[in-house]
């Protein structure tokens, strides 16, 4: 009986060194940087105003148009995103909560659908498209 007790104890005392040592290279490895998602594109903003906006968001949320927020496609809801103007270097961080912009609109390069109030950080919206860079957070 001693002498399973005994090599009970040792497996023990084996398995938290090892595991100690383990956690000490862990400590040391330098993190591995994360790869930027940048994306490229037109940006375009919409508000209650206007034609064909529902008043909830695809991801069940009351429309608001002075949030920050966005629609895009292919991005989680509530990422966030960095939004850069090209023209300007203006940015801003906004939270994906719709979907859009059309399919037929993202054919023609606009990725990315900006409330009223998130465009206005960025331009006027008298200019109604603006060349942006998208940088996922």
């Amino acid at each position: 009986m001693r002498h399973k007790t005994k090599k009970v104890a040792l497996t023990t005392v084996f398995a938290m060194l090892m595991l100690a040592s383990q956690l000490s290279k862990a400590e040391k490895a330098e993190p591995v940087p994360s790869k930027r998602q940048i994306r490229l594109g037109k940006a375009s903003w919409y508000s209650r105003h206007s034609p064909g906006i529902n008043r909830h968001t695809a991801n069940r949320e009351v429309f608001d148009d002075t949030a920050l927020t966005c629609a895009m496609w292919k991005v989680r809801f509530n990422q966030k995103v960095r939004v850069t103007n090209k023209d300007t270097g203006e940015s801003i961080i906004v939270r994906v909560n719709d979907r859009g912009p059309h399919k037929r609109l993202v054919n023609q390069g606009r990725i990315i659908d900006l409330t009223e109030r998130a465009f206005r950080e960025l331009s006027p919206t008298r200019q109604g498209l603006i060349n942006v860079e998208i940088e996922l957070l």
